[in-house]
């Protein structure tokens, strides 16, 4: 009996060397001192293929987001009726984030440089918005409100910054797993904070 060898897409290789190959620049010089050209070089590129896969060199440090935002909104949408909406926003918060054992050192790096790198802040600001309005979303279909209600957006903002810290958390400690630390952060949200009562 053979087994089926799953062959990589070369585009997704390419766009993998482009993103490593920022994040070791990023992380090496700072992210303001890396050129495109820089990337695109390292990444054994020409400048004109680097854009065909990544419009700036904030994009690079984000990988795919745009695809997490469509996979957490979809495990939103797919949630149980009978789930309370916040455990159903946590637990597609913490499936979205389960990364294989391989792939932790990447999202340390890009987490590291998304966190702590001035110049990313305000390109976070957009990402959180993307991510921000699917949670909204979710919780005004759930309750009858609309998106801009200010249950949904309180509860977006919310989740988010519980998901954030989690990371913060998980990338200063070293030893936690990120989806137990997240855990944690929810569990806290959840229940009104029970650590302080």
């Amino acid at each position: 009996m053979t087994q089926a060898v799953v062959v990589p897409d070369a585009r997704e290789e390419t766009r993998a060397r482009i993103e490593q190959a920022a994040l070791d620049l990023f992380t090496a010089q700072g992210f303001e001192q890396v050129t495109i050209d820089g990337i695109a070089d390292a990444a054994g590129i020409s400048r004109r293929t680097f854009f065909r896969y990544v419009s700036a060199k904030a994009d690079a440090v984000w990988g795919d987001f745009d695809a997490h935002v469509v996979r957490l909104e979809g495990m939103l949408a797919a949630t149980a009726a009978d789930q309370s909406v916040l455990t159903s926003i946590c637990a597609a918060y913490v499936e979205v984030n389960d990364y294989a054992q391989a792939d932790l050192p990447m999202l340390r790096q890009r987490m590291r440089l998304i966190l702590t790198e001035p110049a990313l802040q305000a390109h976070s600001q957009v990402r959180y918005a993307a991510v921000d309005r699917v949670v909204a979303a979710h919780v005004a279909r759930r309750t009858g409100v609309t998106p801009d209600a200010l249950v949904p957006r309180l509860v977006a903002v919310s989740t988010r910054a519980a998901a954030t810290t989690a990371f913060e958390v998980w990338l200063a400690d070293g030893r936690s797993s990120l989806g137990t630390v997240l855990h944690q952060a929810f569990d806290e949200l959840a229940a009104g904070f029970p650590a302080l009562r």
